[in-house]
């Protein structure tokens, strides 16, 4: 396998292992040499789910449930079906994200209008997808590695974005309950104050309910004292 290649899907792994991710791929170009590039790094089977070589668009619509409709509207070389193929392989090998890579190696167009050397690569999570464009200049077994190298470029690119806003929506979050916290502190302190300042304006209330006691007490012990007389 290419250097390059090796070491950019080293790049990927680690990220992948930092938060014990899994991933799979989906593949058609390519033909294997992406799953190859990652199952040659010692200890795949902790985080490389499985693969499928789908060729054939019938592969692609059984096996990855890409449906007719992209397939026709824009071709099997399409940024439509490279993210339907990501998402359907991460969904049938339960990883946390997925990898495709749809294009044309030549030396043909194999009915296409696109040029040769044009690969679309789709990567998936379980909460976004995307999909990016590139085209490269060389033979079938050249395009066939550089369009992998590729692939693993876009992840690393995605990924990292994610990784990125996924923080910045913790900080957020954080930061939100920590306002909702000193708003309910703020709440509760103001309500007290106003509480022991209505106590200070009104003693009278106090007064009115303890002699109204006292009165009680007083009634009730001159009415035991009286003796009544009995004609």
């Amino acid at each position: 396998m290419d250097e390059d290649v090796q070491a950019t899907a080293a790049r990927l792994v680690r990220r992948l292992k930092e938060g014990n991710h899994t991933i799979t791929v989906a593949e058609s170009c390519t033909g294997g040499l992406l799953a190859s590039a990652f199952t040659d790094i010692a200890g795949a089977s902790q985080w490389f789910r499985q693969s499928w070589v789908t060729y054939s668009n019938d592969a692609k619509i059984k096996e990855l449930g890409v449906t007719e409709e992209a397939l026709k509207r824009r071709g099997a070389v399409s940024a439509e079906v490279a993210i339907q193929m990501a998402q359907g392989a991460r969904i049938k090998a339960d990883a946390s994200i997925a990898l495709s890579i749809t294009g044309i190696a030549g030396p043909n167009h194999d009915g296409s209008k696109k040029k040769i050397g044009t690969v679309y690569v789709g990567i998936a999570s379980e909460n976004w997808a995307n999909s990016d464009i590139t085209e490269i200049g060389g033979n079938r077994a050249e395009n066939k590695i550089a369009f992998v190298h590729f692939a693993l470029l876009t992840a690393i690119k995605y990924w990292d974005k994610a990784m990125a806003d996924a923080e910045v929506a913790r900080k957020e979050e954080e930061a939100r309950i920590a306002a909702e916290d000193n708003a309910k502190l703020m709440f509760e302190e103001e309500r007290a104050k106003r509480e022991a300042e209505a106590k200070e304006s009104d003693p009278w209330q106090e007064d009115a309910q303890g002699g109204n006691e006292k009165s009680s007490r007083s009634k009730e012990s001159m009415s035991n004292e009286i003796n009544w007389d009995k004609e």
